[in-house]
């Protein structure tokens, strides 16, 4: 069952939301033969959105898989691709699958060019490391613009686009592309879906153009090999096979991104796309070995090969609940796994059983035997392990590096409305959270309420279509809230927690002293503390006033305090609790006792420490006709809205704002009607700021009340 290694690719399509990401995969499953007909977006018939929800909206919600094959140059080429989602709602399923990929192409709206979500997307593929195509797409749409888009990318991304095409006409006039590596034009033939493709001579009124943007390619790609760089200053024009290579190593070490045109849904271009990948991006073998860390002593650092010999390793990134049990999406970094094989979870030391191993195509699964490193494939049988945990072979821990997950910034309560449905709702959030790591839910005791939380109004009312209409929880739900947080403004030292309770017979008594200060991740990172939670804890007791095994029941305590909130309820963040001093009872300290002590010792340190909220503040794009710029950005003044940058596009304003979330629920609509429907905006978290004082009582005073 062996497998070359350099015929995978492990791709990802992702981009800003309405670019033609979905639209390009049909394009892609068409032409590698893995389905026999188109699926279209707008139609509600594509293969990579196929929840009912994603069909109605002709948006993507969550992230689709697929394996398909591709030939070039008389070698089949295996493709595992997974189409993402664009709406900033969903950005979770970005972050998962671009830690798991080894290239991805971004896709761009040709008239629009590099948009609000397009940067998001392209801050987390820099995290991972993930090398680039770019694809402009849309470029059969009115007022494209292949050399705006170029701009773009260099201006918005601060990136080293090199186009490598170019396009013939635009809008209704497109017909096909330049290949300026090659130096020929390729035309796509309407009648047999874009699946014929003609070579032809460039037109003589392009070819001046055409010479030009292919000496800057050139002169670009120069620059990215020494050997390349010696040889075009003296003279020698580069051959196709050196172009390809230089650009090929320049792509892979991220020092450069290949630039293509097109139009997916007039089937322009997108077979020149699969090239590229092949061409451009890497095989698992030429990325770097995966890194980890040894389970049993995390400053052990580790790595794995990109080897089917090796010990087995993969992370698991996707959960989906099924009627034949969980499916657990996988990547496989090295080693082999078996249908039947034991592995297991080296964090939380559970035992797992693959019971079944799926090759995935969006929905329908073709069963394997077994599966190599460098595949994806989905896995029937884990029980214990959700996103971002390790599996591993048993006798070789290795625990790979985790990803981080968005917290939360809007909620809502929602309430069950028979006895029967509250048995139902308790299993529902369960595989809810299983599946989707960026909604949160609790049940607050005061109120008799489950408070679900998540990225987005688009985020909540998905989930709550979900309950009601796919898992039959019939439910009530109370408006959307924002997620505050609590914070402090000042450092307080010696303060004091007691826990003294004497009820005849052993009493409880715990006494604990701390000192509680602003802190950040940063600064946790300098003094190599946990900051789970946005909470640091640092044992600062000497001479055994505290016995060793009761500091951890005070850290349990002050933290549990922190995330149930002291002033309003909410989580307390930033903070970091270094306990100074104690003193015990050899008959009546308790674990519970300290616990409590620790509890009472961050509350009353809270108060003293200037406790002030934090609110969520979004980033705000709006594009809008300049005839109505003055009302857009007058409204959004009034929503304690700050413009940071405005810039014209045409006869269109792009608007950049810094806007509370508080003030933004029903926006669209209010948008809609300030611009006769002819304004959209897009919205991402950007950070938790300070409220104004007078918004601050009013918030705490409603959440007492």
């Amino acid at each position: 069952m062996a497998q070359n290694f350099n015929h995978i690719r492990n791709i990802g399509i992702c981009a800003h939301i309405d670019a033609g990401k979905t639209t390009v995969s049909e394009r892609i499953l068409y032409y590698t033969g893995k389905t026999y007909k188109i699926g279209e977006v707008h139609e509600g018939t594509a293969t990579m959105d196929f929840l009912q929800e994603e069909q109605e909206r002709g948006i993507t919600i969550q992230s689709a898989a697929t394996t398909c094959p591709w030939e070039k140059d008389g070698v089949e080429y295996k493709i595992n691709l997974i189409d993402t989602p664009g709406h900033v709602d969903f950005t979770i399923e970005v972050e998962r699958s671009l830690r798991v990929l080894d290239g991805a192409v971004a896709v761009f709206d040709g008239k629009e060019g590099v948009e609000a979500q397009s940067e998001t997307v392209w801050r987390q593929a820099d995290r991972y490391g993930v090398p680039r195509l770019c694809f402009v797409n849309k470029m059969d749409k009115i007022g494209a613009d292949f050399e705006f888009c170029m701009r773009t990318i260099k201006d918005r991304l601060g990136a080293n686009g090199i186009a490598i095409h170019y396009p013939i006409g635009n809008g209704h006039e497109l017909e096909g592309i330049i290949d300026l590596i090659n130096m020929v034009a390729h035309y796509y033939i309407p009648e047999d879906k874009g699946a014929k493709i003609e070579e032809r001579p460039i037109p003589a009124n392009m070819m001046e153009t055409a010479k030009k943007w292919r000496t800057e390619m050139v002169e670009r790609i120069s620059e990215l090999d020494d050997d390349l760089t010696t040889s075009y200053l003296s003279g020698k024009e580069p051959t196709v096979a050196e172009l390809k290579a230089a650009l090929r190593k320049g792509t892979i070490a991220k020092a450069c991104y290949p630039v293509l045109a097109g139009a997916a849904l007039r089937n322009v271009g997108v077979q020149k796309v699969l090239d590229a990948v092949i061409d451009f991006l890497p095989s698992p073998n030429e990325k770097s070995e995966v890194q980890g860390t040894d389970p049993r002593d995390k400053t052990v650092q580790m790595t794995r090969p990109h080897d089917e010999n090796a010990p087995f390793s993969a992370l698991v990134f996707k959960v989906v609940s099924d009627i034949h049990g969980d499916l657990t999406y996988m990547r496989i970094y090295s080693g082999k796994l078996e249908k039947g094989m034991r592995v297991v979870n080296p964090v939380n030391g559970k035992k797992e059983l693959a019971s079944r191993i799926f090759e995935m195509h969006a929905q329908d699964r073709i069963p394997l035997e077994a599966a190599l490193a460098g595949n994806i494939v989905a896995v029937v049988g884990i029980k214990d392990s959700f996103t971002g945990d390790t599996l591993c072979d048993p006798d070789k821990p290795i625990v790979l590096e985790r990803m981080t997950f968005p917290e939360p910034v809007i909620s809502m309560s929602i309430e069950p409305k028979s006895q029967d449905d509250r048995r139902k709702l308790a299993d529902a959030l369960g595989t809810i959270r299983r599946e989707d790591p960026s909604f949160r839910t609790n049940f607050n005791e005061e109120t008799g309420q489950t408070i679900i939380s998540g990225m987005g109004e688009l985020h909540l009312e998905i989930i709550k279509n979900k309950l009601v209409r796919d898992m039959k929880v019939n439910v009530e739900v109370g408006k959307p809230q924002v997620s505050y947080r609590e914070a402090i403004s000042r450092k307080v030292e010696d303060i004091r927690g007691l826990f003294k309770k004497q009820t005849g017979g052993r009493g409880q008594f715990g006494d604990c002293t701390i000192t509680l200060e602003p802190y950040s991740a940063e600064r946790a990172a300098e003094d190599e503390l946990d900051f789970s939670d946005s909470i640091a804890f640092e044992n600062g007791v000497v001479g055994g006033s505290v016995p060793k095994e009761f500091i951890p029941s005070i850290e349990y305590g002050a933290r549990q305090a922190a995330i149930a909130g002291v002033t309003a309820g909410f989580p307390l963040i930033n903070i970091k609790i270094t306990l100074t001093d104690g003193k015990y009872h050899p008959v009546d300290s308790s674990q519970v006792a300290f616990e409590q002590a620790g509890r009472l010792a961050l509350q009353e340190a809270v108060a003293a420490a200037g406790p002030i909220l934090l609110e969520p503040i979004m980033k705000v794009v709006i594009t809008v006709p300049e005839d109505y710029f003055g009302s857009v950005t007058g409204d959004i003044s009034s929503r304690r809205g700050m413009i940071v940058e405005q810039e014209d596009r045409g006869n269109a304003k792009i608007v950049t704002c810094e806007v509370p979330l508080s003030e933004m629920f029903g926006y669209v609509g209010t948008l809609r009607s300030l611009t006769q429907g002819r304004g959209t905006n897009s919205m991402e978290f950007l950070e938790y700021r300070a409220m104004p004082r007078g918004l601050q009582e009013e918030v705490v005073k409603a959440q007492k009340a």
